[in-house]
């Protein structure tokens, strides 16, 4: 069996998208794709979007310290960039956007903040410190924009591991939502709401559970 051919990075990708287009009319949705994957070097700097904390129900008291790690996150999602599926094993980075700041640190924080909103705030930290009885680990498994279908998609695999390292629990949380184009405001606001919905589920199941 051959081994699959490497993947290029996101930018290199949609470069080399931009300089060798393929023949043939693709649709006007195609177009557009094409037409705002990765700018140029010498364009204005991408606009900066942000993520949002959820406002879940009430959740009650955890019986134990719960600290939430910094998610860990494949190459081309541990940046700022926003990623665009534009083929079943090709990613490109959408033109003109990026997010304030990296993706695990920004999921880290406003997952952090949901918990807070939910009342749990003297039990949930980020910080390191051994008081903690669990870790919250997340791995960002999908965090883009499916091109191909005018969706965005959210997967986050989710563990809680005991202080002693023994996985308690574990789930994987998904979300998906239409988006009306492809621009930096829709997208980067159709991938908030799919967060939120996976962040308040996510408090759900750790309530239940510590």
């Amino acid at each position: 069996m051959s081994a699959d051919p490497p993947r290029r990075p996101p930018r290199a990708l949609a470069l080399a998208k931009s300089r060798r287009p393929r023949a043939g009319a693709r649709g006007a949705a195609a177009v557009a794709v094409a037409m705002l994957l990765a700018a140029c070097a010498d364009g204005p700097a991408p606009a900066a979007f942000d993520l949002s904390a959820a406002r879940p129900a009430p959740a009650r008291p955890l019986l134990g310290q719960l600290r939430i790690s910094e998610p860990i996150a494949g190459g081309d999602l541990d940046g700022e960039r926003i990623l665009v599926r534009t083929g079943p094993q090709e990613v490109a980075t959408l033109a003109g956007a990026k997010w304030s700041d990296r993706l695990p640190l920004l999921v880290q924080s406003r997952l952090t903040q949901t918990f807070e909103n939910a009342g749990l705030s003297r039990q949930v930290g980020r910080r390191a410190t051994a008081a903690a009885d669990y870790d919250l680990e997340i791995d960002i498994r999908t965090f883009e924009l499916d091109a191909a279908h005018s969706r965005v998609e959210v997967d986050l695999a989710v563990k809680i591991v005991s202080a002693g390292g023994r996985v308690v629990a574990a789930e994987i949380f998904t979300a998906a939502a239409p988006v009306a184009s492809t621009g930096g405001a829709a997208v980067s606001a159709a991938l908030d709401g799919a967060l939120s919905s996976v962040m308040k589920r996510i408090v759900a199941f750790v309530a239940t559970r510590v």
